[in-house]
């Protein structure tokens, strides 16, 4: 006899917070500022996802690709290992 299959529910995670103030005022992320992107990485050094961030797409990209430059730069870690 055949199992029955149970559907998984996709869990929705609410946004950690709206991060949109950040931004205001037309300043965009910068690889500088590594203390405001540092709040949009998690303690394992994982960038969050739009969803969880609450910012626009345009947004969430430019994010991205300075979170990136500030890491090869040295201004934030790729891995934060636990101990």
């Amino acid at each position: 006899m055949k199992k029955k299959q149970t559907r998984r529910r996709r869990i929705i995670l609410q946004p950690v917070g709206n991060y949109a103030h950040y931004f205001k005022n037309d300043v965009m992320p910068d690889y500088k500022k590594w203390e405001v992107l540092s709040n949009f990485i998690s303690e394992r050094g994982k960038i969050y996802p739009g969803d969880r961030t609450g910012l626009d797409a345009k947004t969430q990209r430019r994010l991205t690709r300075e979170v990136k430059r500030a890491r090869h730069l040295a201004l934030l870690p790729f891995v934060v290992r636990p101990l």
